[in-house]
């Protein structure tokens, strides 16, 4: 299972990445692994300032729908438009061409509520 160490993470999968005032975010390999082929990503609130935990949009794999959290209070800047005709990149891949979206960080400090590789890894693996 691939768990970069360079990103930061939350306990419902999903993954971020920092570059300077930008985060950018998607789901983990151990995510998309666990709701299968992904057909479809909706994201809504585009231009949006959300808080930590509030669903920010949804990921449908062909058995399930499931909710994308923010991991940080933040505006969503930008929604990985590929994944309008290429949602299957989320599973092909998760920490690359398959991110979902970026926001403005409003508070930098709530980086240390996440967690890094390790406590990830513990997190999924029991």
């Amino acid at each position: 299972m691939n768990i970069p160490t360079h990103l930061k993470y939350t306990k419902d999968h999903e993954w971020i990445a920092i570059n300077g005032t930008t985060a950018t975010i998607g789901i983990t390999d151990f995510a998309q692994g666990e709701l299968g082929d992904i057909v479809y990503v909706d994201i809504d609130t585009v231009g949006e300032t959300l808080n930590n935990d509030a669903v920010f949009g949804t990921v449908e794999a062909v058995k399930t729908v499931s909710d994308l959290f923010m991991p940080l209070d933040g505006e969503i800047l930008e929604f990985n438009e590929d994944l309008e005709d290429q949602p299957e990149l989320v599973n092909s891949d998760p920490y690359g061409k398959g991110w979902i979206i970026k926001i403005a960080l409003e508070d930098s400090s709530k980086l240390e509520n996440l967690l890094d590789a390790e406590a990830y890894k513990a997190l999924i693996v029991g």
